[in-house]
């Protein structure tokens, strides 16, 4: 029998619709009902394409036995941490103050006004990893809340305290110090893998915001330590099987330190942070290897996460088949039985590593073990052959794959998350001059403001037609950030005035007074605190995105009141980011932008004349990290303040770029313009 979890649009949810368990959703009726029953709380915080989840699931949540205790002693809760970051976060830093880890699933006990007394994360079915079995734990908790209840509300008292002292960001210091990004850079540095890349020992991230930071540090100060850095990681991760070879993307993370057996989720927000920074690997480098990553990996979101309306769904599940990574692995047979051809397999072999052996398991994760340019010389053929050979093979190898049990899909589109696709899809159409992204992008868009949006306000989750939870901060400032590059592709003011929309919601609806910016609205659902995340991994924090909207809109307007509360957040915390960069990367990138110099780029004329294409290219084929553009065909109304009081010379497109509103002379020509942006970086 359904229990009341069959309503939901989140599948997290909905995977534990049929349980045993009297589950609820977090909701008014549940938390008044354990009030009026006395009992505590059961909290499970997870989401749809979490291992441990399932395996806690299975072992725990489908036990008649198991829930039966549950049923008896707890109100049982179940949330997906995906739409409701806010719970998630309060009660993950209960859980992380009480055992020092956190993770998921996560499992809280919370007294009927909502305060935590003891949690932790996945519970076996039988006492072992040292830990005892959900069952005893279950029972212990609830004789404890009968028999000895004033020690567990003393712990919930000062759990509570502790999770409401969030911290302020009040600037002790004037300026941005530009000493925090080499002092970020060496302490980068010394947790530095030279031999496979990335960062410490297994388990092994992206970190897709430090790399952008290292893209920038390499930028300011020439630093090649920090490309090089960059670089051999990003080489690593598409090498390994934490990238998906074969159908493209970015599995989650590499359960070992040499990037070859992932965690086989894939998630929406990995993927589109790093075909972002992909791209920006090509544009600096000039690797193509860099740039056919990136197309792959847009590739696999379109194909495997695009919902027909145009927004993006949220995960991959890691399992298949009842097994993790069942899906992507092969054994050697099944390599011959794909291709039918025994000059490809051999290729395929030699290329991706595959033998009877095996690398994982007794079956091969595909990575790369030879590259393009050795197997066509040991073959005595062109690197284009070899080149096509393997593509063929993929083609193949993914038309084989795709007629296995697939993983299961998380079809809920997530503002945040689709926000930073908007970002990510804008940016390849502009640099990759794509027409067909560049419609990818406006479909997002497109749905982005029109299904997501009610009432006029803002939601944070859509399923199948159904928009829930009103939106968080980082709903507004990701939303912002992508519409904005998405304005400097098209230069349609409708999606420039969208993000000063999300701007001015962010600055009326979650400013902190003690800086920086709540997580939450102000008028949201009162919880036991407010919570106010500021670090980045493995997304960038609502606050770090927030201040990095504010700090483009201010470039592009001149507006202090863009500018005055983002600048003084980074002073509040760069000496915490210049300790701790793996934490704040996205903040030192924020810093580095808010730093400057910063270049203003208008554009003024038609958008579909030639030259004014070859002006666009100018900016378009360059990694400019503090650049910002804005365009229109004469007088605008509706643009960025940049315009102002800007006209064409002689007609033809014109382009003025200023630093501080204060521009060198006009010039209609794309080499005068490039020897401009030169001098202006050289400074």
């Amino acid at each position: 029998m359904s229990n009341r979890l069959s309503e939901s649009t989140s599948p997290y949810l909905l995977q534990h619709s049929e349980n045993p368990v009297d589950w609820y959703p977090w909701s008014e009726e549940a938390l008044d009902l354990a009030k009026s029953e006395d009992k505590p709380i059961f909290l499970s915080v997870g989401y749809a394409a979490c291992h441990w989840c399932h395996v806690m699931a299975h072992e725990s949540f489908e036990d008649p036995e198991t829930a039966s205790v549950m049923n008896e002693n707890f109100i049982n809760i179940k949330v997906d941490r995906e739409e409701r970051p806010d719970i998630d976060a309060l009660y993950m830093n209960a859980v992380v103050a009480m055992t020092g880890q956190g993770g998921w699933p996560m499992s809280v006990f919370l007294t009927p006004d909502g305060k935590p007394f003891y949690g932790g994360t996945y519970f076996p079915p039988v006492p072992r990893f040292n830990m005892p079995s959900f069952k005893d734990l279950l029972q212990q908790i609830a004789e404890l809340w009968q028999e000895d209840r004033t020690d567990l509300l003393t712990k919930s008292d000062q759990l509570t305290d502790q999770i409401n002292n969030t911290p302020g960001l009040t600037p002790a210091v004037e300026g941005i110090d530009k000493d925090i990004f080499p002092d970020a850079a060496q302490v980068i540095f010394r947790r530095f893998d030279w031999t496979n890349g990335g960062w410490g020992a297994a388990p092994k991230f992206p970190q897709a915001s430090v790399i952008e930071f290292l893209f920038r540090q390499s930028d300011r100060n020439d630093d090649k330590l920090a490309l090089d850095m960059a670089t051999k990681t990003l080489d690593a991760m598409a090498m390994g099987g934490m990238y998906d070879i074969i159908g493209g993307g970015f599995h989650r993370y590499s359960v070992d330190e040499f990037w070859l057996v992932p965690h086989f989720e894939k998630m929406l927000y990995d993927n589109a942070q790093l075909l972002e920074t992909y791209l920006h690997a090509w544009l600096i480098t000039g690797n193509e290897t860099y740039r056919n990553t990136a197309l792959e990996t847009l590739e696999f979101m379109n194909r495997e996460l695009r919902d027909l309306g145009g927004g993006y769904y949220s995960s991959l599940d890691a399992d298949s088949e009842g097994e993790e990574g069942t899906y992507y692995i092969w054994s050697q047979d099944e390599i011959s039985e794909a291709l039918q051809d025994d000059a490809l397999v051999e290729i395929v072999t030699e290329a991706f590593g595959f033998s009877n052996k095996g690398n994982f398991e007794g079956k091969n994760i595909p990575t790369w073990r030879t590259s393009i340019n050795e197997l066509a010389e040991s073959r005595n053929v062109s690197a284009e052959y070899i080149a096509a050979q393997i593509d063929e093979a993929k083609s193949k190898l993914l038309q084989f794959r795709s007629q296995r049990i697939r993983p299961g899909l998380d079809d809920k589109v997530l503002m945040s998350w689709n926000g930073l696709t908007l970002k990510a899809l804008s940016i390849a159409a502009r640099v990759l001059s794509s027409e067909t992204i560049q419609k990818n992008a406006l479909d997002l868009a497109d749905f982005l403001l029109e299904e997501m949006v009610v009432e006029g306000k803002l939601m944070r989750s859509w399923r199948k037609g159904k928009s829930n939870f009103t939106a968080y901060l980082e709903d507004h400032a990701s939303l912002g950030l992508g519409l904005l590059e998405l304005y400097q592709v098209d230069f349609n003011d409708r999606w420039y005035q969208a993000a000063l929309r999300q701007a001015d919601e962010i600055l009326a609806n979650f400013k902190d007074p003690r800086g920086g910016f709540f997580d939450t609205r102000h008028d949201h659902e009162q919880l036991i605190a407010r919570p106010k995340g500021l670090q980045d991994s493995p997304l960038p924090s609502g606050n770090t995105l927030a201040v990095t909207l504010l700090l483009k809109l201010a470039a592009l307007t001149g507006d202090g009141r863009f500018s005055d509360p983002a600048e003084s957040a980074i002073r509040a915390i760069q000496s915490n980011a210049a300790q701790y960069p793996s934490a704040f990367g996205g903040w030192l990138c924020a810093a580095d932008f808010g730093l400057g110099p910063q270049l203003q780029l208008a554009l003024i004329g038609n958008r579909d004349e030639p030259a004014f294409k070859k002006l666009l290219d100018v900016p378009n084929q360059q990694f400019l990290p503090r650049l910002v553009m804005a365009s229109a065909p004469a007088v605008s109304d509706h643009g960025p303040n940049l315009l102002d009081g800007k006209e064409q010379i002689d007609g033809s497109p014109t382009a003025y770029l200023c630093q501080g509103f204060a521009c060198k002379l006009p010039t209609t020509s794309a080499d005068e313009l490039r020897t401009q942006i030169d001098e202006a970086r050289a400074v």
